[in-house]
């Protein structure tokens, strides 16, 4: 090049001197971006169809159930607190199966998790944002419905320490239960970057194990083996939050004959579901060991 053609242009280029916001906020903004897309909020309207359906689809009823109450004057709700995400695991289920991989592995597919471990957010920010975000809408999902109960049975006139004893024993097993079913739901959905295999994957650990434990139960209780129906539901997501609560939170249980663990099998109950919580985040950070690089 001559150097009667040669241009030096200067295009303005500047330091950036605003604030530095760090870790902290970028893990707040991933956290917040994941929970509204799981409702689909900030997508498109197509996305926001399935998840405000199964919303809805969860409320319902409840609304229902409070209607009834109301105008029949009972002095209890006919359905417990406690028993109404045990009655709905499937909706909940289906939840999981479409959102957890639409939280992850998207990411994966069109590669732009390296993008995220690039500064300032680091592989435990991207985990840990991931994981609040969808058991924050699993517990937006169960916890609604529960207070659509609870205000119910104020509005019915039941006796209110009562049901605020059960409100808050239903909100705790749904809490849990969301703890389980993100972590669950999202180390079967980042282990692979197609969405359509993370759905089968999600689906088949939810329902395959409830459907096996609950097959082995009815067989143990007509075999009068009761003592083997309460050990078998630990192999199942939904009976062990189902065992977590008979044991500790007075509920009824849904096992064969109704006989739940005692308090002592409770806390076998209680260990390896705060096992599995720990272990799908571990699972969680070692797939990301990989993959962020």
């Amino acid at each position: 090049m001559t150097t009667e053609t040669t241009r030096i242009h200067n295009i303005g280029y500047r330091d950036y001197d605003g604030p530095r916001l760090g870790r902290a906020y970028a893990r707040r903004s991933l956290y917040s971006q994941s929970l509204r897309g799981a409702y689909g909020l900030g997508r498109s309207a197509k996305s926001k169809v399935l998840p405000m359906i199964l919303f809805a689809v969860m409320c319902v009823p409840a609304a229902i159930i409070v209607a009834v109450a109301i105008t029949t004057k009972l002095n209890d709700l006919p359905l417990d607190y406690t028993r109404y995400a045990i009655v709905t695991q499937a909706v909940i289920g289906l939840f999981l199966a479409a959102q957890a991989p639409q939280s992850v592995s998207r990411d994966l597919r069109f590669k732009t998790v390296p993008l995220y471990f690039s500064r300032p957010i680091e592989r435990v920010d991207y985990v840990v944002a991931k994981y609040a975000a969808m058991a924050s809408a699993l517990f937006v999902l169960t916890a609604a419905p529960v207070v659509v109960l609870y205000v119910g049975s104020l509005l019915a006139k039941m006796d209110f320490a009562d049901q605020t004893k059960g409100f808050a024993q239903g909100l705790i097993s749904v809490a849990l239960l969301s703890l389980l079913f993100a972590g669950l739901g999202l180390v079967m959905a980042a282990l692979t970057p197609r969405r359509g295999f993370g759905v089968a994957a999600v689906i088949a650990v939810m329902t395959i194990s409830y459907g096996a434990v609950s097959t082995l139960q009815a067989i143990a209780w007509s075999q009068d083996s009761s003592g083997a129906v309460s050990w078998l539901g630990l192999f199942s997501p939904i009976t062990l939050v189902d065992g977590v609560q008979t044991a500790f939170l007075g509920a009824t249980s849904s096992f064969p004959g109704g006989d739940g663990p005692g308090a002592g099998q409770g806390v076998v109950y209680l260990l390896v579901v705060l096992a599995l919580i720990a272990g799908t985040y571990a699972a969680l950070m070692r797939r990301y060991r990989k993959v962020g690089l």
